[in-house]
């Protein structure tokens, strides 16, 4: 399985330069495999923060009111698989190797031959293994942007947009009504459309993308939708943890109003569980406490340093494992980083990690900028020896005497896959 995906470049590992814009050759593969997206239903999701989150929450909602459920979503953490699941009545299962494996033989001679991309790759490998397993409808992630997306070749009965913020501003624009633009690109004609988050920069593109397509508009924001007046209940109880996630439920309670679904309680407060999903200020530890979460721009990891600062503001002490691509606004985000903390700068494998010593050095010319005190670090190139480093730190304080209610506290994140090397070196 592997050697036939190393045949694809993908965006995980190359960057920007396995980003193939343009829907012709997904639409050229797609017409010769019978269209398999048509023969269920789709609700499509885009965004810059919360895709995953929003996509998961209303996958795991229409399962509990009994149908059978596809979720396309990407990048994956651990396993390729992760990628491709279905829930229904009788559980959660990943798309099987057998299945990825029979796609290959069926079609990776013309995916090579058109060439498709890794993402272009996974996203038909999907659409064809939900039609054979005759889901019900399918929750369809977009990968980058939303126009040119690979995803955008279906006709969905939902469209949803969690929210705009500066990210892959070399690719969709480097302002706020640019990217909105790309995003508003899987807005159909009549197709009913939920906006998650409005900036006065972008409500003005959504409302004219809406009313040329004659789509009918929704902007949770202002609506109060089945469930809202017990938010602060559910966003307690939820396993989906983040301060984020506020804006994410009123997303999904507001989707699912529009799709006239019924939101189950239970779904929402055990979606990570129902539909094995990691990395959203996820506890892979206790004791220590860490916390991992794939946040990795600023209109995303603001909302993560402001809870890890509320969190450690009574003395508790904050130890961070941080590492970035170097294909990100890093200034942005390293300016705001919580004031105090043990910081391990690292970096994942692969040739889009921005080396340690370099983010090290950047966070340190951002401090002296802003005439900030920078906080103690230490630079680890390798993750699972900045986590080792970290978790010995920690177990040190503690061993110290630190009172209970201030034992030290883990954060990993800044990339995806920063995280997936940590959760990979913990599960050894």
């Amino acid at each position: 399985m592997n050697s036939f995906f190393s045949d694809f470049k993908s965006f995980q590992t190359s960057g920007s330069e396995a980003y193939k814009p343009g829907l012709d050759r997904m639409l050229t593969l797609d017409r010769e495999a019978g269209c398999p997206h048509r023969r269920y239903r789709c609700i499509h999701v885009a965004g810059t923060n919360g895709k995953g989150s929003v996509s998961n929450m209303i996958a795991a909602c229409l399962a509990a009111s009994g149908l059978k459920v596809g979720l396309y979503t990407s990048p994956h953490i651990l396993d390729l698989r992760e990628r491709a699941r279905i829930r229904d009545a009788s559980g959660l299962r990943l798309i099987p190797e057998e299945a990825v494996q029979a796609w290959a033989e069926r079609w990776g001679d013309r995916a090579r031959e058109l060439p498709l991309s890794f993402f272009e790759v996974t996203t038909s490998m999907a659409f064809s293994w939900f039609a054979d397993e005759g889901v019900d409808v399918a929750v369809i992630e977009c990968g980058l942007g939303g126009r040119l997306d690979s995803t955008n070749i279906i006709s969905p009965e939902l469209s949803v947009i969690t929210n705009i913020g500066y990210d892959h501003c070399d690719i969709l624009g480097d302002t706020l009504a640019q990217i909105a633009s790309e995003k508003a690109g899987i807005i159909k004609s009549g197709v009913p459309v939920v906006i998650g988050e409005c900036l006065p920069e972008t409500r003005p593109v959504f409302e004219a993308a809406a009313a040329a397509a004659g789509a009918p508009l929704h902007l949770a924001e202002l609506e109060c939708p089945p469930l809202w007046e017990r938010h602060g209940e559910l966003l307690e109880a939820m396993d989906l943890g983040g301060n984020y996630q506020r804006a994410n439920l009123r997303t999904v309670l507001c989707a699912l109003s529009v799709l006239g679904v019924e939101p189950s309680v239970d779904a929402l407060i055990h979606t990570a569980s129902l539909m094995e999903f990691h990395g959203r200020w996820e506890r892979l530890l206790s004791d220590p406490e860490l916390i991992c979460d794939i946040g990795h721009n600023a209109h995303g990891l603001r909302w993560n340093f402001a809870r890890l600062t509320e969190l450690t503001e009574g003395g508790r002490p904050l130890v961070m494992v941080y590492g970035s691509v170097a294909d990100k606004d890093v200034d942005a985000v390293l300016r705001l980083m919580p004031r105090a903390a043990m910081i391990y700068f690292t970096n994942a494998e692969g040739s889009r990690a921005l080396p340690a010593g370099e983010c090290c050095r950047r966070y340190e010319d951002c401090c002296a900028a802003a005439g900030l005190r920078a906080c103690e670090r230490r630079v680890v190139p390798s993750v699972a020896d900045a986590l080792s480093a970290a978790l010995e730190y920690a177990r040190s304080l503690e061993n110290a005497g630190t009172p209970s209610e201030a034992r030290p506290l883990i954060y990993v994140g800044g990339s995806t896959y920063v995280v997936a090397e940590a959760m990979a070196a913990l599960r050894g």
